[in-house]
């Protein structure tokens, strides 16, 4: 596994034109609608459990 999960597509516009923004781990930025955002891992869930 990669230090860096890329997304495949945009999450506000869809475009797939995307790339690393900065020197902030998970900051990405849209080339097509010029956006740029951060992806976060938050943890693991249980299967079938309650996520509370």
């Amino acid at each position: 596994m990669s230090n860096r999960a890329a997304p495949f597509h945009c999450p506000y516009c869809g475009d797939e034109d995307l790339r690393p923004h900065g020197t902030q781990h998970g900051a990405w930025e849209c080339r097509a609608c010029l956006r740029a955002f951060s992806l976060s891992f938050i943890g693991l869930i249980k299967p079938g459990g309650d996520n509370a």
